[in-house]
């Protein structure tokens, strides 16, 4: 079963584990829309089919966070934030070759479909898609560095096809990189920020890979779930403190009348 980081009425955020399915295939191997339904269906005691939206999607060797819309008003407020962009998906990759402490990749991508794989193109080819992903880097260790990606647009393999095209490809990347088989690629969804689709409030989580190359790095992952777990307790602090007199007479900070 895959790891819920939360869940209320409206949503559920869970972690998927690298090489499953976001959701079922002809293939008829695991995915997690469909672990998480029988989840719902057994703890609530559900008759019938579960509904369950899927919001996004990860490539099937990605790890990381998704979230998941558990009515369909859910689903169409959350599908609403994905196609204007207003919903924050991070991801952490580890690449070979040399980056820049901060870049911007634009270029078109087209998908060969018999060949299920996604190459760089002109803008004026036909079936050509915009994508777009602004970059940092963390750290570096040898040949390799960490970096995060936050992406403007999603398109299919995305990250792992801008990266190559720049001289950078994933760690592990069999497919567009100097990866072999057994290795599991380095990049993982860590970062999700949305708006609740009912109480509007924004909502953040994280979740860092282990194991694998990324144990090179054990030191700044670290450092990024203190900094996080920080931050989330100064949240919910300030958010606890009473108001005074005065703040409840003026709810702007602004002078009385």
């Amino acid at each position: 079963m895959p790891n819920i980081l939360y869940e209320d009425n409206h949503v559920l955020v869970a972690v998927k584990p690298p090489n499953m399915l976001s959701q079922a295939d002809r293939t008829g191997d695991a995915d997690i829309l469909s672990e998480l339904k029988e989840y719902i269906r057994v703890r609530y005691h559900k008759p019938g089919n579960v509904y369950l939206g899927l919001v996004h999607r990860l490539d099937r060797p990605v790890g990381g966070l998704m979230v998941f819309a558990k009515t369909s008003k859910a689903a169409a407020r959350l599908s609403a934030q994905m196609k204007e962009h207003a919903m924050g998906r991070e991801y952490l990759c580890v690449v070979e070759g040399n980056v820049r402490d901060k870049f911007t990749l634009i270029n078109y991508l087209i998908k060969n479909e018999r060949m299920n794989r996604v190459v760089v193109c002109d803008a004026d080819e036909k079936g050509a898609q915009e994508a777009i992903l602004h970059g940092r880097c963390l750290a570096r260790k040898g040949r390799t560095a960490l970096c995060a990606i936050r992406l403007e647009t999603g398109r299919n393999h995305q990250i792992r096809v801008q990266m190559s095209d720049m001289g950078a490809p994933l760690w592990g990347d069999n497919r567009y990189g100097n990866g072999i088989p057994g290795q599991q690629i380095a990049l993982w969804g860590y970062q999700l920020t949305f708006e609740h689709p009912t109480t509007h409030n924004i909502m953040t989580f994280q979740n860092l890979p282990c194991g694998s190359v990324w144990n090179s790095y054990a030191d700044e992952l670290t450092e990024m779930a203190i900094r996080f777990a920080n931050s989330a307790a100064a949240i919910l602090q300030e958010q606890s403190k009473p108001q005074t007199d005065l703040e409840a007479q003026n709810p702007d900070g602004g002078e009385n009348q």
